[in-house]
Parts: C-alpha cells; structure tokens; sequence
C-alpha cells in the first residue's frame, strides 16, 4: 500500500474547499437516510460534497473516480449536558462530531489530524482549509430549513429607531384596558406612536378582534402597535402594520415608558401571537379523538412500519406518502427498481426526482430505519416503549419535492389534498416512459348537462384523481341536539360548552354527488340564450384505487373560510355500480357544437369590428375594441377575497356581469378546476393574451406531454393556451378532453385537415377501468380549524389490523375514527 502522504498528494488537486453558498451534505446520504449518528457514519465527498452511507460510498468512488472523502461520525454518549455552552452548528455543538478524519479510496486508508501535521505545508494546508470549511458550512438541511421558517424568527423594524411619538400626555395604565371603539377587554393592540388602544383583527375562524387597530393605522399612518397583555421584561408582541409582519423592536423600553409603561413590572396576561397559533389549531375533543390520545396504544415496527421526522408543519407531506407507499404501483415503480434508479441517477441525485422517492419509499418499506427513539431520560435503556421510532426525516425529498412552489417550499401547513395532487402532477411529469404509477388513483368523470328548453344535451369528458364529496348539513341525524348545543352556547357567558358535532349519513353525501345540479344561467346553443339546464355527473371509468375527499372546508355566509366539524358514518367497502355513466341515452339529441356570444362594448358598432386589421370581407380578424366588459368593483371584490385575478375576470365574464353572489358562485364551484387560475380564453380565440407562438415552445414541454400518450398537436395546443409552462399544460390537458378529440389529431401529427387519410381519433389520457366495488384501506384526518394549520394523521390497515401514523409515533390502532377522516383511499375488491 502506497504511503497515505503520497496518495494524499495524488488526489490534492481534486479536494476543493467549501465556499459560501455551497451545498454541503454532511448530515445525510444522498441515497439513504444515513447520517453520522449512523453505524459507519457518513462520508461527505471532498470534491461534490456529496454524503453517502458507508454502504454507497464504494459505488459513489466508482462511478466517479473521486478518491478524498470527509469522514463524518457522530455518537449521542459525546452529547454535553450542557449544550449552551459550545458553539452551534445544525443543532449540534461543533465538537459532537465525536471523529473526523479523511479517508482515501479505494483502501479507505485514513489521514487524522496527527498524520496530516506531518505532511508537506501545500498538502497540510488545503485540507486543513478544506476540512475547516467543511466544519464551518452549514448542512443543506440548516440551511433549508432557515430559508423556510417563517414564523419565529423576526426582524427588526425599520420605524423602530427613529419612530417619532406624540406628546399629547396619555399615560396608559397597567390593567382595564377596552377598545376605544368597540370596548372589546381582549386581543387588544397599543398603537405607539399616539397611545391609543384598539383591537385586534379579526382571525380566520371568527374569533379575535374587529380589525379597529387596523383602520386607526389606515387613518393615520401610525406603523407599530404592541400587544398589551404580552409585555413581560423580556419583551412583547410588536406588529409593524407597514411592513405587515411581527418585527422587532429594539427601543420598546423607551416607547412604553412614554406613555407610562414601566416594562421590568409588567406580567403576562394574554397569550402571545404564537400561543394563539397553537390554542386556535387546537379543537377539544378531536385532536384526542384522532390521536387517539386517551388509549395506551402498542408500538410497531418493521417493513412497512416506519415512522417520518416532523421536519416543521410537515405532518401533511408525511401522511401522504404513508398511504402513498402502501399502494402497489408506487412500490413496484420506485422500491422495487431502486438499484436501477440508483445506478442510473445523475451526478447528483440529490435533485433527481425518481432517486429521491425511491429513497423514501425503501426508507418506508425496508423497516431499516424502524428503531425505537431511545429515551433521553433512560440512561440503561429499561423505560417502557412509547411507540416513537428514530425514522426518517425526509428533508432532500421535502426541499426537492416543493422547490419553485410558493407554498411546499416553505414550513407553513400545506392542505394534504393539494400536496397528493402536486405530487401526482410531479409524477406525471416525470414518467416519460415505462409504468406510471399515478394512473392508479386516475379516472374519466362524464358531465351530461341538459337544457330544459330544448331537451337537448351535452357530454363532456375530464380526468380526475380525487372523489370530492359534498357535507349536506340539512341532512344531520341529531339537529335536536346541535339545537341545544347553540342554544347553550348563545346563554352561556364564558367558559367551555361541550362539543356536539353534526352527524351526516355518508349514504346523504353520496346522494348529494349524484343529484342533477341546477344551472340557473346556462347558455344553450339550441335556444340561442341563457336558460335553466340541469347537470350530472357520472363515472366513465373506475380507477383501481378511489381517493375520497369530504369537502369539509367551506364559507360562511360572510365568506370567511371555516371547517365543518362533522361525523361521518365512512363505509368499510363501497358499490359504486350506479354511478357509472351511460353516455348518450337512445333517441336523444345533442346540443349543437356553437360558442356563446361574447361580451362586447355596447357603444361599439357591429359593422366597426375589424378596425385597421381586416376588412368588410375577411370576418377572421378582431379589434382589440372586442374586449369583455367586466365590472371592475365586481372582480375588485373577489380579487379583495384573496381569490386569483385571472379566476375573478372568468367568474365575471361567466355570470354575465350579474352581480357579486353570482360571481361567487361561480368561483365556489369552480375553485377545483385545473384552470381555475389559467388567463380568461374568451369563444372564438385560440389562446389568452401572452400565449406562445408554436415556434418557441419547448420540446422538453412538448416530450414530457406526449409521454402521457397525447399527440404533439395536442401538447403544442395545451403549451400555447398556457404560456408554455409546463404546470398549467398538464393541467390544462386534462381538463379539455372534449375539445382535444375535436381536433382529430393524426398518428403523424398533423391536423386532419393535413392528413385526410387518417380519421382516428386522437389518443387520450391512459386510464384503467374495473367493477365500482371497493374496500377502505387507509384515512387521512385533519385536526384544527383551517387546512393551513392544525395537525395530519394517517390510518392504515396492514395485515386486517389498522395502525396509526403520527410523524415518528406508529402504533396499532385501537379506535381508527373513521368517521373523521378528510381524504378516504380504498381500492378495488376483485372477485
């Protein structure tokens, strides 16, 4: 064997040292969930700086040839009590790294800190600075998760130093305070420029103030507020309504003692805006309920038992991929074929979507990382099982997963129904060939709309992945109940009532998915007007596994969002037979194929509608003048609402200027379409404003769509109507089956028109179809009052016993609340 300071020398010139911004893995293996806490450690590339698991680190050296690595060993017997002490790095002291040391390839032979003092000054002084800045950068983990938290860490105001406050001599006493307008004694706001006191805002689920401190910011200007009843030594709740964020305020001794606080005596007596957060996600009875909080329940482990680190509001992402990597088609896609992802992953398959689900999904299945946590205050390992596992903390695939996206990219609460269907999107695209194992949840939805006039009917085809089922609340079996429980709580003055929640027949919702809608404002193309039709909505096919989502979130009647505390008798299997749609009944007759007329300037004349780009000739030309006339306060008032810009104009447009509850409407009902938020396409035009000439579309786009097994004029169509961004294609695509088939696409193609040889009907989207019988296998429930907060848990059934999941904690379960659930996964029963 060569001698380590001659091998140290070959392969100085490929060891690099770590500069800021540099994306250093030292705490978790590209391919595994090994870290340095783990058996052999983790050794981190000298040059990629890349971390792998002893078992991949040999491949690693192999398919790259690189030769230096970091050797990174972490034990929890070197954890210091007293923490504080040492220096920070990822959470752990600097000096936890209980051995570092280089190590070369392929002998593995090792370089310490002794052998290194010993070598030549150019060999000893690159990697000494190269492991000094290995030491001193921060993980991608730490590094992620500072640029994703978003609700401890604050900054300082910038009206804080030179805040200028008025002498007109209010002192503010240190109890008693109320509203100055509306005498409200709680969640009050000290504005500190003038002393007045106001309340709060008022917060989603109703509760809070009545957004008084808020319009005295909006009359005077005045920027920071504190909150009185959080004033200790320590600090307060300080709100900078300028910069519309808690802040920081460094002079807020000097601003109270202004108006008479003295800070040092002040106590706490309201809870702070983070205690809020919690006390409101929090709903008595059932987050116990769920958690099944009151039973000392067994704890499991083992293949397919494995629980997943909290990584920070994270629980929605965790139960998703549970119950994800208990259906067949993503284990066989990913687990099955992971030497072969691995072994064809790219030089860095930190940020390559089929390595890293597959690394979730053998972290899930392989029961390897299946250990119970050990017990911080268990020194001889004697103390009972609490039923939480070491786990996986799946924080390459959560920054992978959600990069680009406004809201998976951060650590706020994320709706589950929208992260399955974000991750499904990711599939889709990342599927060009061999199985996809998103069409298992994929089926066709048939939408028959009859008009009442003319009798005549439409059909259209969509693709859908998610069952969502209407709450019927009328349709509660305990009404006399719930009437006591409101009139109790209208007669008492404080304190808590007992919760009694609504009990909805699932057989009800059902039957409310099935009834034919009432379309009040249809435009029929037989009549040539806008009249009454009716609209159902059908299964064309049945995918292999059936997601439910109850449509437990909704509006008040003063739009504010709430959630619908509900009980619902869930089935353990389901017959679907009756809903499978039929097509066109014999004897009837369809709606001609003509667009409704577009909204035009009334003081335009018909005969000037070509302006300079046609003539009296050539109809095939518009004037820009042929814009739709919307009502600005109409779409001002939804986009108020928080609701897209785009999706106000088309619920405007839509509801012909109606007025606000029809454009409401509009949006309640549409909210879940994939183009909900696409530009306004008015009849006639191919394409929204901004759209893309084919020419600059992108074949990368254009591959990826014809992949799922659409034509290349249907993915040029789909790209130029949704400014060639591949997201909203996707969805786009999907939702325009009907007018897809209309364009007869060629096996060469190009359009019909092009090729009169060929009439077959163009190619759709693949979909799998069976009997409608199914049997419950897994739940997802929510606990909190808003999908944006609260907490996830998920309920599988593995081996005819249910067990629960709950971020690391995985037991068996011994109440599954099935009636509780928000999103429902059975699959197909085979006779």
């Amino acid at each position: 064997m060569a001698d380590v300071g001659e091998v140290l020398m070959s392969v100085l010139s490929t060891i690099r040292v770590p500069r800021p911004g540099d994306r250093v893995h030292k705490d978790e293996c590209a391919l595994s969930f090994s870290s340095p806490e783990s058996e052999g450690g983790l050794y981190v590339c000298m040059n990629s700086f890349l971390g792998f698991g002893s078992q991949y680190v040999d491949r690693h050296h192999a398919r790259t040839g690189q030769r230096a690595y970091l050797h990174f060993t972490r034990t929890r017997e070197s954890f210091p009590t007293d923490t504080d002490m040492y220096p920070k790095m990822d959470g752990y002291p600097l000096m936890l790294y209980s051995d570092v040391k280089v190590v070369i390839f392929p002998d593995r032979q090792q370089v310490t800190s002794e052998d290194l003092a010993t070598m030549p000054d150019v060999v000893k002084e690159r990697v000494s600075l190269s492991m000094a800045g290995f030491m001193s950068a921060d993980s991608v983990s730490h590094a992620l998760q500072v640029q994703q938290w978003d609700g401890e860490v604050r900054q300082e105001s910038r009206h804080a130093v030179d805040l200028k406050q008025l002498d007109n001599g209010l002192k503010i006493p240190p109890s008693g305070w109320r509203c100055e307008v509306c005498d409200l004694q709680e969640n009050l706001w000290m504005n500190l420029t003038d002393g007045k006191v106001f309340c709060g805002r008022r917060y989603f689920d109703g509760t809070g103030g009545n957004n008084h401190a808020l319009l005295h910011f909006q009359q005077t200007g005045f920027p920071l507020a504190v909150k009185l009843g959080t004033i200790t030594p320590d600090g307060a709740d300080v709100y900078s309504y300028d910069e519309d964020d808690m802040v920081l305020n460094p002079k807020l001794p000097e601003h109270l003692s202004h108006f008479g606080i003295d800070m040092m005596t002040m106590q706490k007596t309201e809870h702070t805006m983070t205690e809020l957060e919690i006390a409101v996600n929090q709903r008595v009875g059932e987050w116990e309920v769920i958690q099944e909080s009151g039973t000392s329940l067994r704890p499991l482990s083992g293949s397919g038992l494995t629980g997943m680190k909290n990584l920070g509001n994270s629980c929605y992402l965790n139960s998703v991929m549970q119950v994800l990597f208990t259906v067949p088609d993503f284990q066989t896609k990913y687990v099955s074929n992971i030497q072969k992802i691995f072994d064809e992953a790219p030089s860095d398959p930190t940020q390559d979507f089929k390595t890293q689900v597959a690394k979730l999904g053998y972290g899930l299945l392989s029961g390897e990382y299946s250990k119970p946590a050990p017990d911080p205050g268990d020194d001889n390992g004697t103390a009972e099982p609490r039923g939480d596992q070491v786990g996986i903390a799946p924080r390459m695939f959560k920054a992978l997963i959600g990069r680009g996206h406004a809201e998976f990219s951060t650590n706020r609460q994320q709706d589950a129904q929208e992260f399955l269907l974000h991750f499904i999107n990711m599939v889709e695209r990342n599927c060009r060939s061999g199985a996809n194992p998103s069409e298992a949840f994929r089926f066709l939805v048939e939408e028959r709309i009859v008009c009442q006039q003319s009798h005549k009917a439409k059909y259209t085809q969509r693709v859908d992945y998610i069952l969502q089922l209407p709450v019927p609340m009328d349709q509660a079996t305990n009404t006399e109940e719930l009437q006591e429980a409101e009139r109790r709580r209208e007669e008492a003055d404080s304190g808590p009532t007992p919760t009694v929640r609504a009990k909805i027949p699932f057989s009800a919702c059902m039957a409310a998915l099935s009834e034919p809608e009432v379309l009040s404002d249809f435009w029929s193309s037989a009549v040539q007007a806008k009249t009454t039709a009716t609209k159902t909505t059908r299964f064309a096919s049945f995918p292999d596994h059936l997601v439910i989502q109850i449509k437990k979130f909704t509006f008040g009647l003063d739009w504010v969002p709430k959630k619908l505390d509900v009980s619902i008798d869930v089935p353990d299997t389901l017959d679907l037979g009756d809903l499978r749609a039929t097509g066109q009944q014999p004897g009837e007759e369809l709606l001609p194929e003509t667009a409704p007329p577009p909204l035009m300037t009334p003081d335009v004349e018909v005969k000037g509608i070509l302006g300079s780009y046609g003539n009296e000739e050539d109809d095939s030309l518009y004037s820009p003048l042929l814009s739709p006339v919307l009502d600005d306060s109409t779409v001002s008032q939804l986009c108020e609402m928080g609701f897209p810009l785009e999706a106000c104009r088309k619920a405007v447009y839509y509801t012909g200027n109606t007025g606000i509850d029809a454009a409401m409407n509009w949006v309640m009902g549409h909210m879940d379409d994939p183009d909900f938020s696409a530009p306004l396409v008015l009849p006639g035009c191919s394409s929204a404003p901004g759209t893309t000439p084919t020419e600059s579309l992108s074949e990368e786009h254009l591959a990826t769509i014809v992949s799922m097994g659409f034509s290349r004029d249907q993915a040029s169509k789909a790209l130029r109507a949704t400014s060639n961004v591949l997201d909203r294609a996707v969805d786009w695509i999907f939702s325009h089956l009907d007018d897809l088939e209309s364009m007869e696409v060629s096996e060469g193609g190009r359009s019909a028109a092009e090729s009169e040889g060929s009439r077959e009907p163009p190619p759709g989207p693949r979909v799998r179809d069976g009997p409608g019988k199914y049997e419950l296998f897994a739940f997802i429930s929510h606990m909190g009052t808003s999908t944006m907060c609260g907490h996830y848990v998920c309920h599988i059934k593995k081996d005819h016993q249910w067990v629960i999941f709950n971020d690391q904690k995985v037991c068996a379960s011994e109440k599954p609340p099935k009636d509780l659930g928000y999103l429902y996964f059975y699959r197909r029963v085979t006779e």
